[in-house]
């Protein structure tokens, strides 16, 4: 099991950037497929990005693609989400999520085991 915890959201303007960070306890998150997905008011819980357990493959969604970095460091256990020329349409609520898995990124979020508690992204105009 794991536990993730999510932190670096905030209100930035529109074309700013965020850098998000999520924190996982255990000593096996090398083996985890990590996630991030986004849920904004009244809407339901979308795929943000991907990446794998070794970070050789990421994927992501068109609606952020050359705009946010998915990346990770297994020696710190931590995953993160950079956010780079933000749009209001980002404004979500950002969760982290974790499946074990050691073959390729997993995009559904229905596919992944664990959720961290979120963190607050608003991008005003």
């Amino acid at each position: 099991q794991v536990q993730l915890v999510e932190s670096g959201g905030g209100l930035v303007q529109a074309g700013s950037s965020l850098t998000l960070s999520c924190a996982a306890s255990g000593r096996t998150f090398s083996t985890y497929a990590m996630g991030w997905c986004r849920q904004a008011p009244g809407k339901e819980r979308e795929f943000v990005a991907a990446i794998s357990w070794s970070g050789g493959s990421t994927y992501y969604a068109d609606s952020v693609k050359g705009r946010f970095t998915i990346s990770r460091d297994n020696a710190k256990n931590t995953v993160y989400l950079q956010m780079n020329s933000l749009k209001p349409g980002d404004t979500a609520f950002y969760y982290c999520a974790a499946v074990r898995s050691l073959g390729t990124v997993v995009a559904a979020p229905t596919k992944y085991d664990y959720w961290g508690q979120g963190t607050q992204v608003t991008v005003s105009s």
